[in-house]
């Protein structure tokens, strides 16, 4: 488990317009949000 306040580990993602985004490319640089929103677009 992460602790608060601890630099979350690198990860490199697709974004919604499909370029890849690593995590670390944003460090001491802008906050980061990170929104995950299951079933979010289906209709269950």
């Amino acid at each position: 488990m992460i602790e608060v306040g601890s630099n979350a580990p690198d990860f490199t993602l697709t974004s919604h317009t499909g370029d890849q985004v690593q995590l670390s490319s944003y460090r001491s640089q802008k906050n980061v949000v990170l929104s995950f929103h299951i079933y979010s677009f289906t209709g269950g």
